[in-house]
């Protein structure tokens, strides 16, 4: 029976000490058991923030679901893709621009019947938008048909912008993160080679409204650029030990004190330049 057991445990090839709890054996008192040191907290389990105090500073808090769509209206986004069928050397990113146009018929619905296009869309042999149809229907062909959802973009912010340039009404345009319109993009093409951000159609029409040719730019001026200051030490710990607990940490030194102080320096607690370490790790 012994031998078994010892084969049992030799088969074993590695035990996680963490997985393990502390059992009520008492240890030999001439070599008392050193305290461990309180681990850092990363998450608050309270996920009210009107109840958050002093306590949960720099912590990860928990949104409850059904306030889910409410504080991400558009989601994570997806990385599917397609060739575009209006410029071959373009991508289309459907469920994307699927989302984005459900978000924009949420906010504007009150518009949509009032707006016309002002040109005639074929989209397919069967289906096309006439002229002086409302932009409501682009929204929709784009919506329930997801495959022309970034053609539906594309024609919706070029009336958008056409018709305002004209003056049938004022129009307001606000990104939030603009700069991801020319950051580098994880998607790639068939041959594994990434895929630059003007070959998206979806940031391709997005970028035409943000050119500087219209009226009016100099009203914004001046520019007061707002600063978002680093981790302080309390928030680098709670993201250290996020990307830990999550295991996006999988290098063997990430968890020990030496990684942690390399991470910290290299980073010079960046919030951008953490994740950007982290990720190769």
């Amino acid at each position: 029976m012994l031998t078994g057991i010892t084969r049992l445990f030799c088969r074993v090839q590695k035990l996680d000490l963490r997985c393990f709890s502390h059992m009520s054996a008492q240890a030999p008192q001439s070599n008392p058991v050193p305290a461990e040191c309180p681990r850092s907290i990363s998450r608050t389990s309270d996920s009210d923030p009107a109840k958050h105090g002093e306590q949960h500073e720099g912590q990860f808090y928990s949104i409850p679901l059904q306030d889910l769509k409410t504080v991400f209206p558009h989601g994570l986004p997806p990385r599917y893709m397609m060739q575009s069928t209006y410029n071959r050397q373009r991508f289309d990113q459907p469920l994307e621009a699927s989302t984005w146009l459900k978000n924009f018929k949420t906010t504007n619905k009150h518009f949509l019947s009032q707006i016309k296009v002002q040109g005639k869309y074929i989209w397919n042999k069967r289906e096309s938008t006439e002229k002086g149809s409302p932009l409501g229907e682009v929204v929709e062909q784009g919506i329930t048909r997801v495959r022309n959802a970034t053609d539906a973009v594309g024609i919706v912010l070029k009336e958008l912008r056409s018709q305002s340039s004209e003056g049938h009404f004022r129009l307001l345009v606000a990104v939030d993160g603009v700069n991801a319109l020319w950051g580098r993009t994880t998607l790639k093409r068939e041959d594994r080679t990434l895929i630059a951000p003007e070959e998206l159609s979806l940031v391709h029409s997005l970028r035409k409204m943000v050119k500087n040719d219209w009226e009016g730019f100099d009203a914004l001026d001046p520019f007061l650029p707002i600063l978002i200051s680093n981790y302080n030490p309390k928030e680098f710990e709670s993201s250290f030990q996020y990307y830990l607990e999550n295991n996006w940490l999988q290098h063997e030194k990430a968890p020990t004190e030496e990684g942690r102080k390399e991470l910290k320096f290299l980073s010079n607690c960046n919030p951008g330049q953490l994740e950007r370490l982290c990720a190769a790790l």
